[in-house]
């Protein structure tokens, strides 16, 4: 399986955003490498909702990973943390931690396989932000925490801010009509690859 997403200025992030349908599952997970990384991936929840969220996410992740038993996470941004969660004929049991478990992250149980942590990217992330964190957080070679990740994904969301400042005044003053639409320099787009049989630890 394989996420792909554009990073596009914030008229067209709002139509990327609108392009997802409300029933696909917005997750990028690390390939495996030679050493656990910090994070095997990242999840874009539609909301904060668990018990209505968690389902689609464990549905998917069961042919990958084995069957997910448990999930754990830090009560912070979640408002109702269920003890079970019915998914596909099992129930996932759900407990959590607030000092021992970062903020932003997920993490789930295989009882046969492993474990595995996911930064949980804020439902009403911007497209721009959500890309890049996503991406970040599939690196089989990162060393960053999921609130590592936050904090610097708020930070060059402030960069980007003030570069569109600028950007928009250079438009108030013709400059990039006067270079022309062809000059404009190309979207980047990030792309994270799922593995077809990730390993746990």
């Amino acid at each position: 399986m394989t996420g792909t997403f554009s990073l596009p200025p914030t008229a067209e992030a709002e139509a990327a955003d609108r392009s997802f349908s409300s029933s696909s599952l917005r997750l990028s997970l690390a390939p495996a490498g030679p050493a656990p990384a910090l994070l095997d991936g990242a999840w874009w929840p539609r909301s904060r909702d668990l018990g209505a969220e968690l389902p689609s996410l464990a549905a998917v992740l069961d042919p990958l990973w084995g069957r997910i038993t448990r999930v754990t996470v830090n009560p912070t941004h979640w408002p109702v943390v269920p003890r079970k969660v019915p998914v596909a004929g099992h129930v996932v049991k759900v407990g959590w931690f607030l000092a021992e478990q970062d903020p932003h992250e997920l993490m789930l149980l295989s009882y046969r396989t492993g474990r595995w942590n996911l930064l949980v990217v804020p439902p009403q992330t911007a497209p721009v932000s959500a890309a890049w964190l996503m991406a970040a957080a599939s690196d089989p070679l990162g060393t960053s925490t999921a609130s590592r990740l936050m904090e610097e994904a708020a930070r060059l969301g402030s960069v980007y801010a003030a570069d569109r400042s600028v950007a928009e005044v250079w438009d108030s003053e013709g400059g990039h009509e006067a270079r022309g639409p062809a000059a404009r320099p190309p979207i980047p787009t990030v792309t994270a690859a799922m593995p077809h049989q990730p390993m746990g630890r």
